[in-house]
């Protein structure tokens, strides 16, 4: 599942503009990832670029916090452990999806 501060019409859209085959699920201000202080906010002249790029976070996370969560997996067993985790405190750097998949054959094995 991935989990975003994106508003539900938002994240249906998503869901359906790129074919995802799992759940995202809407995490409204940040809340969730906020409470794992996984956030950071956006510099007033960052969001300025943002903006000229067409990225309106008070438009689609429905709040004028400009926080986004940092990018962060959890491979999380049956038995609800956590068997890895990672994060990275640069937004734009995403876990690999061919990592998590490596893990999770792994987890199967």
């Amino acid at each position: 599942m991935a989990i975003s501060p994106i508003e539900q019409r938002f994240a249906r859209g998503t869901v359906e503009k790129y074919g995802l085959q799992f759940p995202v699920l809407v995490d409204p201000g940040n809340r969730v990832a906020s409470d794992f202080q996984l956030t950071i906010t956006v510099p007033e002249p960052l969001r300025t670029v943002y903006l000229g790029f067409g990225i309106d976070l008070e438009r689609v996370n429905g709040n004028n916090s400009w926080t986004l969560p940092l990018p962060t997996r959890y491979v999380i067993g049956r038995d609800g452990v956590i068997v890895a985790a990672q994060t990275n405190t640069d937004h734009t750097l995403r876990p690999e999806p061919e990592e998590t998949l490596a893990v999770l054959r792994q987890l199967a094995g």
